[in-house]
């Protein structure tokens, strides 16, 4: 837990959220520097801290750097607690359904209140239109928004691996955040802001939408569309791995065939440039499967980059532990899971000032904090023993869950 630069340092957060597009967004402002306290139902913390199967990883990524109170928001004292650190906040963040802030009494206008200079960030499922009272997953968004029918072959609509919108809108999150956060140096005042996930989907197909504009013609899934390049595929290698390759300008096209040994093809006259190739790709594509066939993954991999092409294995997640890149200084850091085991966690994916933003603060136990921001927020400690029933102890229910 070496120094960083942590340019958000004097920001405090506080984050009502749970899943994955809250807390990637505190995730960031924490890693940037800001105070993120994250506020849990006492005294259970966090569902995500004990989900299983294709959950079980989510709190380990999207929580270090935060700190951890547990309250009770349905008790006076526990509600009184949160209203206190909003006063004391600068931002507020919440990524629960529509409503529900609102009848625990924390909702915007409640908020401004209490605290005019707040920004107040609210993360959901759909902005203001006709979808806006609609409940929405990662799934939702995916499959009605155009993106799981461009990911998986025709006929057969497939959600991208990652949680792919959950985690991008959680970053728009930040974006408006943080020019909020600017403007309020001019006018003294904070602002809503909101990011929804539907949109996030939107923006991400896009280009496909521009697209059929264009040319009157809808996009293709993925595995049947029109390739814009004649080499833009993965090939089978002789030790039964599989190399994706690309070749996106004839100045690679000429390099591949100099490396690969293809001169009859580079000299092809009907080859020359790039539409040329994506015509005839089922002239010459038997004789790259064949010549890729006949050479070991780490043979192939080796002559492309040692001319400059794109290509890459296909690997799985868990493999990505063993990626000397991914084991870099800097790319990573180690938390602590419930578990007790320690592991590696990417870091965000950007240097600033020459360094990538690391680890500080471990996954935080739930209301690890609690006494340390109630004192912060002026509690005595006679306050403090009266609020103590609102608040999660985690000498009691959950004692080492991060």
């Amino acid at each position: 837990m070496s120094s960083a630069p942590r340019p958000l340092k004097g920001i405090r957060v506080v984050e009502f959220s749970h899943m994955v597009m809250g807390p990637t967004c505190g995730l960031i402002l924490a890693d940037l520097g800001a105070d993120v306290v994250k506020v849990e139902p006492a005294p259970e913390g966090d569902k995500t801290r004990r989900l299983s199967g294709s959950g079980s990883g989510y709190f380990g990524t999207y929580n270090r750097n935060k700190r951890s109170i547990s309250v009770n928001l349905k008790s006076i004292e526990g509600l009184e607690f949160a209203f206190n650190l909003v006063r004391a906040s600068d931002v507020l963040l919440e990524n629960f359904g529509v409503g529900v802030l609102d009848r625990l009494g924390l909702g915007y206008e409640a908020m401004q209140e209490i605290n005019p200079s707040l920004v107040y960030c609210a993360l959901k499922g759909f902005l203001n239109g006709p979808y806006e009272q609609r409940a929405a997953l990662d799934e939702v968004v995916q499959m009605m928004g155009g993106l799981a029918y461009m990911t998986g072959p025709e006929g057969r609509p497939l959600r991208a691996g990652a949680s792919i919108n959950d985690v991008m809108g959680g970053l728009f999150g930040v974006i408006a955040i943080q020019a909020a956060l600017w403007e309020r140096q001019r006018t003294g005042k904070g602002t809503l802001v909101r990011s929804g996930l539907f949109e996030n989907n939107m923006f991400l197909v896009a280009q496909h939408m521009v697209q059929y504009r264009k040319t009157g013609i809808p996009a293709l899934p993925m595995p049947e569309r029109v390739s814009a390049w004649a080499v833009y595929d993965v090939f089978e290698t002789a030790d039964g791995e599989k190399l994706f390759v690309g070749v996106v300008s004839d100045k690679q096209w000429s390099q591949f065939c100099n490396a690969f040994g293809l001169d009859d093809l580079l000299l092809d006259a009907e080859l020359k440039d790039n539409a040329q190739r994506v015509a005839r790709r089922d002239a010459f594509m038997p004789r790259l499967c064949e010549m890729f066939a006949g050479q070991e993954l780490s043979q192939a991999a080796a002559i492309c980059e040692s001319v400059g092409l794109p290509f890459a294995p296909i690997l799985r997640p868990d493999q990505l532990f063993d990626d000397p890149h991914v084991n870099y200084a800097g790319a990573t850091v180690e938390v602590t899971l419930s578990n007790g085991v320690r592991t590696q966690v990417p870091t965000l994916p950007f240097e600033y000032g020459g360094s990538r933003l690391n680890l500080y603060r471990d996954l935080p136990q739930v209301g690890e904090h609690n006494d340390a921001v109630a004192r912060e927020l002026g509690y005595t400690d006679e306050a403090l023993e009266r609020l103590r029933p609102s608040l999660g102890s985690i000498t009691t229910a959950e004692k080492g869950v991060r």
